[in-house]
């Protein structure tokens, strides 16, 4: 419970005491002893707090996605798998983040297995240099027409994630690690993962791997989740 709402909650509290004048002096006295005969009172104002929050916070990300979808599902920047998939899934996600490490086979099955989905890759940096580097190397493989997904699987893959295992990576499939240090590239890589930053804090996205699917986020390495939201989309589309 957050220190924050307790004012409000035993304000809500001392609101519901009917038949209690506000001018009586005995008024907090009654609220007390109301409050420690009946402790159920102050949690069950704070999951309907919680609860009202949630739909409040989720009514909101649903407008920020209708407001961003071009960035979100259309950027150019961006690799897209399945490019002629009627639905679309966006992935958020740092190479070095355990939880998108996890998913990361999932992610390339459902590529695989459905090609009705289309699927977004953001590169979404959060752990670090060795991270920003990552993404940057991704942004110079699909720039020269590589295998990214093959890159994007190695560098999940790789233990421990660094710059020495990014250029070999890099080299494997045929990409001139040197491209990352081209100021022009620098600077247009910086410029897409600054947009993808942007972008992720206005939806409100708080972590990696943060999946979006129509205007249903689901946070974290929830694969039921996302293979649910794929198939309530392809419902949806009849």
């Amino acid at each position: 419970m957050r220190v924050l709402h307790l004012p409000l909650i035993l304000a809500a509290c001392a609101m519901a005491l009917a038949g209690c004048d506000r001018s009586d002096r005995a008024f907090d006295d009654r609220v007390h002893a109301y409050l420690l005969r009946h402790p159920e009172v102050i949690q069950e104002a704070v999951n309907a707090l919680q609860k009202k929050e949630q739909v409040r916070a989720a009514a909101q990300t649903e407008v920020a996605i209708g407001q961003s979808r071009a960035a979100l599902e259309h950027d150019p920047r961006d690799f897209v798998a399945n490019p002629s998939g009627k639905i679309t899934v966006t992935e958020f996600y740092d190479y070095r983040c355990p939880h998108c490490v996890n998913a990361a086979p999932a992610v390339v099955k459902i590529i695989h297995d459905n090609p009705d989905v289309r699927f977004v890759f953001k590169e979404f940096p959060i752990f670090g240099s060795d991270s920003d580097t990552a993404a940057a190397a991704a942004i110079a493989v699909k720039r020269a027409g590589g295998d990214y997904l093959g890159v994007y699987s190695d560098f999940m893959a790789a233990r421990p994630l660094n710059i020495e295992a990014v250029q070999r990576i890099l080299s494997a499939h045929g990409v001139d690690p040197t491209r990352l240090q081209q100021p022009a590239f620098q600077k247009d890589a910086s410029d897409q993962l600054l947009a993808t930053r942007h972008l992720a804090v206005a939806l409100g996205l708080e972590g990696t791997p943060a999946f979006i699917v129509g205007d249903t986020v689901i946070p974290g390495e929830d694969m039921d989740a996302v293979h649910a939201a794929i198939n309530a989309a392809r419902t949806r589309k009849g």
